[in-house]
């Protein structure tokens, strides 16, 4: 077996396939509010770009839903698509009644 090539590695590279290219792109908008492209335009979603300790940023998608009492943290894979879970997000928040960051 080559140096470096471990099982864990090899089903990394078939377990991870993130979109490419992502089925949105972060833009900002005339107002300079952080919007998600590609995506239908929802005035109770805040895009978020977080800085990690590492310098990487990550982007995340705040749903308010005005009767919400909790709000819930949905982890997702590293392969997901935060476009491509719009609306799971979205139905989340409504059925659920809580406000949802993805």
């Amino acid at each position: 077996m080559p140096s470096g090539c471990s099982v864990s590695s090899l089903a990394a590279k078939f377990a991870f396939f993130p979109p490419d290219p992502p089925t949105y792109t972060v833009e900002e908008d005339d107002g300079g509010q952080l919007v998600a492209s590609g995506i239908p335009r929802d005035h109770s979603m805040d895009v978020l770009v977080l800085d990690t300790k590492r310098g990487n940023k990550v982007v995340a998608f705040y749903l308010r839903n005005p009767y919400a009492r909790l709000t819930v943290l949905y982890s997702h894979g590293n392969a997901a698509d935060l476009g491509q879970l719009y609306d799971l997000f979205v139905q989340l928040k409504v059925n659920l009644r809580v406000n949802l960051m993805g």
